[in-house]
């Protein structure tokens, strides 16, 4: 899902599965904790224009919140982001906690959600 903000970002809402083992998502959970996300891989996304990012845990569901520069281009920005320093590294070190390949970039994994509602 992507839309437009009111203060001059864009957004976006993607999703992806764990795998359903709570050790493997606990594990997952501590390597998101504040400070311990490899300082290169938040840098990154930094310098393709992502300004904000939350993710949420439902069971084994991940919901992630992107907000980014107002003329965010997806594609390009995760072209890009995908040769940043280490990425790579990053995607396949998470991959053993998701229901995904090892071998898949971010892009591939998290799947752009549908906005179907806005209140008015």
């Amino acid at each position: 899902m992507e839309q437009r903000g009111k203060a001059g970002f864009r957004r976006f809402c993607k999703t992806m599965e764990l795998r359903n083992d709570l050790a493997l998502i606990e594990s997952y959970k501590k390597v998101h904790e504040k400070g311990a996300a490899w300082r290169e891989i938040t840098q990154g996304m930094k310098e393709v224009g992502i300004l904000d990012m939350e993710i949420y845990l439902l069971g084994t569901q991940l919901f992630m919140i992107m907000d980014t520069i107002e003329d965010f281009d997806h594609e390009n920005a995760m072209a890009e982001l995908s040769k940043k320093p280490r990425q790579s590294e990053w995607e396949q070190y998470v991959a053993q906690f998701q229901a995904t390949s090892t071998q898949a970039t971010a892009d591939q994994k998290w799947h752009l959600m549908e906005q179907i509602y806005k209140m008015e």
